[in-house]
Parts: structure tokens; sequence; C-alpha cells
């Protein structure tokens, strides 16, 4: 009974938020709480409908940035013909919304589960006010979200979600680096390739030019909202003289040093990859939420050395911290409480106070050193709890148990 009155309570709760997010999108043109954000949708992505709709992928727009999948997404609103496009992406990500609020709900009633991941999801997403509503990161997430769901029954279908997840937007691949060793890796990795290869072979005949987005990668430069960003922020204040300009759909940097903090990011990601890499061959002990916590590990070492980092990734980082918080064996309890104060800030700073941000005034600066100081904060303490839940607890068991040493010394395969 207790149980039944949660889920109503979340229920009414989703409705609520949800209907206050539409009510702010529809009403975007009066300017609440800063400036539009509608104009991703009823521009960009519908200009693209229209490009795709001749099939073939927009190779020549520097805007185009995407892996060939995101085309069917940004085609889906095609499929409510009575509406218009802006309508019909809308209603499409509300109802992808809903499919992720429903999979954690269901996850949470389980035996031994709990509907903490729910709550966060429902009152964490509405912390980015009426932006989750206008990007289609809300889809991807969603795909994330089941593959990692599904999982501890068939890692046949957490790979092909993940598969179908990484060819809309590359990073839900990340969530399948916490799968357990051996049969299980091998299993989803397999579905992955799989399903992987394909889907693709399918977009491949379905559209020209399907590798464009490629093109347009190499020549991206440091974001205005990213680490390297804000220290570049940082050094306006010191007499630096770059200045910030749209380039490649998003405000950059430009100036002395850009290229050599561009670089730094990539070098950064690079040993995220390491200690990621680092972690499993350590790794021995493995909970049911261990591969909870490690995507969402990964996704923000990823994150934080990512030379980009717009408002929308944080709804990947509220969707997988709800998947962690399904499971009363997480370690990120407090890197979620992280993920959610730095969405919040992420909401002042995008749309309300993004000029200041732009100009680099120093209460702009000052807000981004802030949200992404909680982000690095909640990235190395979601790596260090990952690594002790892990391999210490290993170490622990061996010390009271011989046999447990003999054991933990077999070799797995990675």
């Amino acid at each position: 009974m207790e149980r039944r009155r949660l889920l109503l309570a979340l229920a009414a709760a989703w409705l609520a938020t949800r209907a206050l997010m539409l009510w702010l999108l529809a009403h975007d043109s009066l300017g609440i709480l800063g400036g539009r954000v509608s104009r991703e949708v009823w521009r960009t992505y519908h200009h693209w409908y229209g490009v795709l709709s001749h099939g073939a992928f927009p190779a020549h727009d520097t805007l185009w940035q995407y892996p060939p999948g995101a085309g069917v997404v940004l085609l889906s609103p095609g499929l409510l013909p009575w509406w218009t496009y802006f309508q019909a992406f809308v209603a499409l990500t509300v109802l992808s919304d809903a499919a992720v609020a429903c999979a954690l709900a269901r996850a949470g009633t389980r035996p031994g589960r709990t509907l903490a991941g729910a709550a966060v999801w429902v009152g964490g997403l509405p912390l980015l006010v009426r932006v989750p509503f206008a990007r289609y990161d809300v889809q991807v997430t969603a795909l994330a979200v089941i593959s990692l769901l599904a999982l501890s029954r068939s890692t046949r279908v957490g790979g092909a979600f993940a598969a179908l997840g990484a060819l809309v937007k590359v990073w839900p691949v990340l969530v399948l680096v916490g799968v357990r060793r051996g049969r299980e890796t091998r299993s989803v990795w397999a579905s992955v390739a799989l399903t992987g290869a394909a889907v693709f072979l399918l977009l491949v005949f379905a559209f020209r030019n399907p590798l464009a987005f490629l093109l347009q990668q190499g020549g991206r430069g440091v974001q205005i909202e990213s680490l390297g960003g804000t220290l570049l922020s940082l050094a306006t204040h010191a007499d630096w003289p770059g200045k910030v300009h749209y380039r490649y759909g998003a405000m950059e940097f430009t100036g002395p040093y850009v290229s050599s903090v561009a670089h730094a990011s990539l070098a950064l990601t690079a040993v995220a990859f390491g200690l990621l890499l680092w972690w499993r061959i350590r790794a021995r002990h493995w909970t049911e939420a261990v591969p909870y916590d490690a995507a969402l590990s990964a996704v923000l070492l990823f994150t934080v050395t990512s030379r980009v980092i717009s408002p929308q990734y944080m709804i990947w980082l509220v969707g997988l911290a709800a998947v962690c918080l399904t499971s009363r064996h997480t370690t990120q309890r407090p890197v979620a409480a992280l993920i959610l104060a730095s969405t919040a800030l992420s909401a002042v700073i995008f749309p309300v106070k993004y000029g200041e941000v732009i100009e680099c005034t120093w209460t702009g600066t000052g807000l981004m050193v802030l949200r992404n100081g909680l982000l690095l904060a909640a990235a190395a303490l979601s790596y260090v709890r990952l690594w002790r839940a892990s391999t210490a607890r290993a170490a622990e068991r061996a010390v009271s148990c011989p046999q447990a040493l003999h054991g933990s010394r077999t070799p797995a395969s990675l």
C-alpha cells in the first residue's frame, strides 16, 4: 500500500512538473527565465528534417555533428502529420520522458530495489526548466537508461539498446563499461556489434553521406561552458585577449592558446579512458549496482574532459544517476546530489545568465566555476567510490578468508 501511494505521488509530480515545463516552452517567446530555447527545434531540426526527407544527411552543414541514427530521431515527428514539426517533436520527447519514468518506477518496485531513482528523474529533469523538451537528448537518455535496466535480465537486449543509443549520439556505448567480465561482457558486446552493424547498414542504404558528421568534428574548439572554457573565461580577467564567437553550433573561444586547451581536453579524455580500463582490470567485486555506478562514472569522466558541455548533457547525468539510485547497493548517492545541484546551476547559466557567460563577466565566470567545480567533484567522487566498492572490498574479504584470496587471483578476461 505504501509503495502504491509513492507511485501515485510520483505520477502526480510528473504530471504537474511536465505541465509547467510545457507551458514555459509554449510561452518561450515571452523570455520567461531567460532567452528562447525552442529555435533549435523549429529552425535547425526542422531544416535537417527537410534534408533527411530527401534521403541524404546534411553533409555540408557544419552544425551536423551527429551519428546517422540521429536522423531517425529527427525524422520521427513525421509520424504525427496532424501536428506541426515542433509540436510533434515535443510530443515524442515528452513520451520518451514518460518512458524513462515508467522504466525507473518499474525497476524500483522489484525486490531489493527503491523508487528513489524514479524520484530523481521526475524531480531532477524539471531543474533544467524547458530545455529538455527542446532537445533530443531525452530520447537518447531513454535508450541508455533502458539498456542499463535491461542488463540484469538480458545482456543481449541491453547491448541492443546501447547500440541504438550509440548510433544516435555515441555516448550511450559508455554505459556498458561496468558489465561483469567474462560471458556477460562477450554477450553484451556481441549484441552491440550485431545490432549496430545491422542498423548502420540499413541507414547506409537508406541515406546518402552517412559519415558526413565526422567531417565537422575536427574543427571543434573550446566551448564556453566546458571545463577548459571556464579556465579561458578566468583568463580574460587576467587580460588574455581571446574572444567568444559562434562556431559549429556553440559559443566557442578563439585566440591564443585555445588550441592548446583543446588538445589538453583530448589528452584528459584519453586519461579518463585509461582510468576506466585500469578499474576494469582491478575490479573483483560485482554487485547489481556496479554496472550502473560504472556507467555514471564513465559518462561523468568523459563529460568533464570534453571540449563541449552543453546544458542538455545534464539530462544524461540525471538519467544515469536515477538508474544508480534504483539499487540499494549503489555507491553514487552523494554523486547524484552533486549532479542535481549542478543541473540546477546549469538552468541559471542557460538561458537565464547566458549573456553574462558569453561576455565573461565575473558573474558569468563565477557561475561556470561553481557548476563545473561541482561536476569535477562529482566525477572524482564517483570514480573513487566505484573503485573502493569494487576493489577494496575484495581485498578486505581476502584478509579474513584465505580462500577468497586464492579465488581473487583467478585470471579473468576483460
